[in-house]
């Protein structure tokens, strides 16, 4: 008959490297921060979180970027709609998960902050017909966007518009499609039983009318400040 060692009480660790090793030599990093080391950002990403910074800006965090880059690989995305464009952070993921021949329409009030955009976009590769810039208030822009001619829609605009910008969404998206709103956890505020802002109130009723919709299958992720998704039935 065969014979085992015998088992002992102690286990040689696996020694992290590269990445891994930074994201997991501080035993009290958060599992957020943790998350947002996975996936690295590259330099053009860094630039475009500094324009951002600089214009008192909040971006999608790391990891919410990755989130976002992978979800739409998984609707193999041709077509996204992005509103609030921002300095072009969650931009460059989204079009990282694109199809190559995908294009993103991305909508802001601030054509100077579009401007940023355009040379991050440009700087990580992308050939200058794969994003469709235009400027405006989401909602005057939206309702002429194809009704059905979607394939991801992704929020990051007004809070106190979210429901609209859920209504619209919801015309934009073909079935199967896929729906996010970044920041519905409001830095903790949206769980917070105390008396809060307008703007909490009404991501709580974005959840709300989510998390009810005969619509839409949700998730909640709980990366940067929060990511809302659901699918389009």
């Amino acid at each position: 008959m065969r014979r085992f060692p015998a088992p002992t009480d102690t286990v040689t660790p696996r020694q992290p490297r590269g990445q891994e090793r930074v994201i997991t030599g501080n035993r009290q990093t958060s599992w957020a921060a943790f998350a947002d080391a996975f996936v690295a950002e590259d330099e053009t990403l860094r630039w475009a979180r500094d324009r951002a910074h600089e214009a008192g800006l909040r971006s999608v965090s790391p990891g919410t970027g990755a989130a976002l880059r992978m979800l739409a690989a998984t609707v193999d995305a041709k077509a996204v709609a992005e509103i609030g464009t921002g300095t072009g952070v969650s931009g460059i993921h989204l079009l990282h998960g694109m199809r190559p021949d995908g294009v993103l329409t991305t909508v802001d009030p601030e054509p100077e902050r579009q401007q940023f955009a355009r040379q991050a976009f440009r700087a990580a590769g992308f050939a200058s017909n794969r994003a469709r810039f235009i400027p405006g208030r989401a909602l005057d822009v939206l309702p002429r966007l194809a009704d059905a001619g979607y394939d991801l829609v992704f929020c990051d605009g007004d809070r106190l518009e979210s429901l609209d910008y859920l209504a619209e969404s919801l015309r934009l998206l073909r079935p199967g499609g896929l729906v996010a709103f970044e920041g519905v956890f409001a830095d903790g505020r949206t769980v917070d039983s105390g008396p809060q802002p307008a703007e909490v109130t009404r991501l709580r009723e974005l959840l709300r009318a989510v998390r009810e919709s005969q619509e839409l299958v949700p998730s909640l992720l709980p990366v940067g400040d929060g990511l809302l998704c659901a699918v389009k039935r």
